[in-house]
C-alpha cells in the first residue's frame, strides 16, 4: 500500500495576507463560530504554559497554545515569543509560529507566520465584542498604545464601524501616536491627546494596548456607557472590575492566573467565577445577555486564546490551500 508523503503547507507572512489574513473579515467570522463552540464545550484548551528566564518585564516571554477546534476540526499550536524592547532595535515586539495537526493522523500539515493571524484575531476579539456590549452608534475610540496591536485594534474597529468619527489617542512616545495620525487621517479624525487619562475619558470604546506591568486607568476615568476591552490585560486597576456593571472574560480560568488582575482579586476573596457576568462566547451564542442600557459600564478581559487563533489560522490554511498560495515542504 503506498502512502502518501507527508507535507506540510508553510505560509510566510506575505502569504498569510494574500489569503485575507491583513483583513478583519477573515477573523470574525472564523472567531465567532470558534468562541461559540468553546462556550458550547466542545473545545480542547490545555492551559498554556509561560516560558520565563530571569527576571524581566512582564512582556518577555515565550507561550505556548495548545487548542483543538471542532469535530473532527483541526489541531495546533501558536508559539510566541515577547520582548518589550524589541521595537528599540527595529523588530516588531511579539514574533511567532502557528502548526496546524490533522487529527485524523496528528501529523503536521501547515506552518505559518503567526504574529499577523495574532494581531488581527485580537482586534477581530474586540470588534465582536464591541457588537455585543458597546452602546449603539458609539462615535469615540480611546487607543492607548499605537504599535502593531494598537493599529491593528482601531483598523479592525473602522472596517466594522464606519460609524466611527474620532480616535483619542496617546502613546509614551509622542511620535507614535502622531505616526497613527497621519496614516489614519484619510479615513478618520485622530486626536493626539496630552496623556491617557485625557484619552480614556474621551472614548465611548476604550481599547489600551500597552506592555506595562502596573495599572493606570480608573473606575473614575470611565464615562457611563463605556466599553473597555483590556487587551494588553494589566492596564485596569482593580477598583473597575469591581466597579463595572458587567465584566466578561474570554475563558475564566485562562483569566484566573498568572498574577493577572483578576487572579489577584480573587485570591483576595473580592472577586469570584460566580461574579462575572460572562464569557464571551456565552454572549454570541444568546445564553448570557450583553449590553442591557447605555449607561452600563462593561469590561472585557481578553486574556487571548489558542482556540481563537487555531480557528484562524485553519481557514487561512484552507484558503490558501484552494487559492494555491504557498511552499509545500516535505517532512521527511
Amino acid at each position: 500500500m503506498d502512502v502518501p508523503k507527508p507535507r506540510m503547507l508553510y505560509l510566510a507572512r506575505r502569504d498569510v495576507a494574500a489569503v485575507g489574513g491583513d483583513n478583519c473579515l477573515l477573523y470574525v467570522d472564523a472567531l465567532r463560530s470558534a468562541l461559540i463552540t468553546h462556550a458550547e464545550g466542545n473545545t480542547v484548551q490545555p492551559l498554556k504554559p509561560y516560558l520565563r528566564v530571569g527576571k524581566g518585564h512582564i512582556a518577555d516571554r515565550i507561550i505556548a497554545m495548545p487548542a483543538h477546534v471542532g469535530d473532527p476540526g483541526v489541531s495546533g499550536l501558536k508559539w510566541i515569543g515577547s520582548k518589550h524592547d524589541n521595537p528599540l532595535s527595529g523588530r516588531e515586539r511579539a514574533s511567532a509560529l502557528i502548526v496546524l495537526n490533522d487529527p485524523a493522523t496528528n501529523y503536521p500539515v501547515a506552518v505559518m507566520e503567526g504574529s499577523l493571524v495574532s494581531a488581527w484575531r485580537t482586534a477581530a476579539v474586540t470588534c465582536l465584542a464591541a457588537r455585543h456590549l458597546a452602546r449603539e452608534g458609539f462615535t469615540d475610540v480611546a487607543l492607548i498604545g499605537c504599535g502593531v496591536i494598537g493599529r491593528t485594534q482601531v483598523t479592525a474597529l473602522l472596517q466594522q464601524f464606519p460609524h466611527i468619527h474620532t480616535v483619542h489617542a496617546y502613546d509614551l512616545r509622542r511620535q507614535a501616536a502622531g505616526e497613527l495620525a497621519e496614516t489614519l487621517g484619510q479615513r478618520v479624525r485622530v486626536r493626539v491627546a496630552d496623556s491617557a487619562e485625557d484619552a480614556v475619558r474621551s472614548g465611548d470604546v476604550v481599547v489600551p494596548c500597552t506592555v506595562t506591568d502596573e495599572p493606570y486607568i480608573s473606575l473614575s476615568w470611565l464615562k457611563p456607557g463605556t466599553f473597555l476591552s483590556n487587551v494588553s490585560i494589566m492596564d485596569v486597576h482593580k477598583d473597575v472590575f469591581l466597579g463595572a456593571d458587567k465584566v466578561v472574560v474570554d475563558d475564566w480560568d485562562q483569566c484566573n492566573r498568572e498574577k493577572k488582575i483578576i487572579n489577584q482579586l480573587v485570591e483576595e476573596g473580592s472577586f469570584s467565577r460566580q461574579r462575572l457576568h460572562a464569557e464571551l462566547g456565552e454572549v454570541l451564542a444568546g445564553t448570557r445577555p450583553g449590553r442591557e442600557s447605555d449607561d452600563e459600564i462593561i469590561l472585557l478581559n481578553p486574556m487571548g486564546m489558542a482556540v481563537e487563533d487555531i480557528a484562524c489560522a485553519a481557514e487561512v490554511y484552507e484558503r490558501a490551500k484552494s487559492r494555491g498560495v504557498g511552499t509545500w515542504l516535505d517532512l521527511y
